[in-house]
Parts: structure tokens; C-alpha cells; sequence
């Protein structure tokens, strides 16, 4: 069985793991009525996507 002959440093580790982290959220701008919403996602504000509406709008 393969075993570690020292011990990996906080450096080495820590340098190893950059690459782990969360991607940021990408937001974009309803292009029906301009409300801040997530890609591929229904409206919120209008409850449309692709251009037609699939959901009814949230009362204001």
C-alpha cells in the first residue's frame, strides 16, 4: 500500500485546492420587463421565458 513519506505542507495543500471554489452566480436582466433573474430560469417578476409566458405574474 502506497504511504505519504512526509507529510503535504499547509502551502502545498492549500495551493493544490485554489481551484475548489464556487462559481459566481450569474444574474442577467429580464428582457421582457428588466427584473434581475438567473439564466434559463422563469421571470419572477412576469413569469416569462423564451418569450411566452409559462407562469403567472407575481402580484406587485
Amino acid at each position: 500500500m502506497a504511504v505519504p513519506k512526509r507529510r503535504t505542507s499547509k502551502r502545498k495543500k492549500r495551493a493544490r485546492n485554489t481551484h475548489k471554489k464556487a462559481a459566481p452566480i450569474v444574474i442577467q436582466a429580464c428582457p421582457k420587463c428588466g427584473a434581475q433573474r438567473r439564466p434559463h430560469r422563469i421571470c419572477a417578476e412576469c413569469g416569462y421565458y423564451a418569450g411566452r409566458q409559462v407562469a403567472a405574474a407575481r402580484e406587485a
